[in-house]
């Protein structure tokens, strides 16, 4: 057993500044963690969880989202393992590991042997990054989603999410929750949705966002509409009106196995920044 865990404490308010110093040495990348922290001001109630902080003497070097995710924040393999030992000293409630490919793989080494088997690893995710206007005209049909979507957008969430998770958002008498969330983002303005004569064929989410990047989710087209090309004219749109009031640079990640996405975030005009990994339980 490692001796660092006295470095390692969960932040509070009064920590909000310097966590926010540490998280925006890389702000899309971190931005995620950003979001979360100026939703709570680091307060457990809010965040569902903690973030934690490692320090060397006062000066704050790393961090940690340790609540539904666990994700490390600039975290070196010292600080990722420092990490590791403090979520093995207490019950998991993390049902994803989530990050910088390699602090993730840090934490899975060391928690893997007690956390048991995953569900699922998924150890090359592109980090995708457009700072600019799209590289393709964008789909005009493309706008904000509204409540009235709400019956037609449900079901596709559901069936984006099943398709790439594995599981269903719905299962467990999760679904009113699931729909919750769906109608937040629509309320938020970060749904976005394009329909052909009624039928909805393409949308796409912000998942997370701060004055500086936004992160997108949940991109999807029926399969049977696919090949058209209504990801790329459609991942245009958003960019376009993420940048124009959301946040200048727009961020995903994508599995490196689906190469017509990325194929169709490569031609709007994203570019690699950075290696993710997932682990799901």
């Amino acid at each position: 057993m490692l001796t660092t865990r006295g470095s390692v404490r969960p932040l509070a308010r009064a920590d909000l500044a310097a966590f926010n110093e540490l998280a925006e040495k890389d702000p899309v990348v971190n931005v995620f963690a950003l979001y979360r922290a100026r939703l709570s001001n680091l307060d457990p109630r809010w965040l569902g969880g903690e973030i934690w902080g490692r320090f060397e003497g006062r000066h704050l070097v790393a961090a940690c989202h340790a609540a539904a995710n666990l994700v490390p924040i600039q975290a070196s393999a010292d600080d990722a393992t420092a990490f590791a030992e403090r979520a093995l000293a207490r019950r998991r409630t993390a049902s994803t590991i989530v990050g910088p490919q390699d602090a993730v793989r840090v934490l899975w080494d060391q928690l893997g042997p007690q956390w048991g088997r995953p569900r699922e690893e998924r150890w090359e995710q592109r980090h995708m990054v457009i700072e600019g206007p799209p590289a393709v005209a964008p789909d005009h049909g493309v706008r904000a989603g509204v409540r009235d979507d709400l019956p037609t957008l449900f079901p596709a969430c559901v069936s984006m999410y099943t398709e790439e998770v594995g599981v269903s958002p719905v299962d467990g008498g999760a679904g009113e929750l699931y729909r919750a969330r769906i109608s937040q983002l629509i309320s938020q303005g970060w749904s976005f949705v394009r329909y052909d004569d009624g039928e909805l064929v393409f949308k796409a989410e912000v998942a997370c966002a701060t004055p500086g990047a936004a992160q997108i989710q949940g991109v999807w087209v029926p399969p049977h509409r696919r090949g058209e090309g209504l990801a790329t004219a459609g991942m245009a749109a958003v960019v376009h009106q993420v940048r124009a009031r959301i946040a200048p640079r727009v961020s995903l990640y994508v599995n490196d196995w689906n190469h017509a996405a990325r194929r169709a975030y490569e031609r709007v005009g994203f570019v690699e920044t950075e290696r993710f990994a997932t682990v799901m339980y």
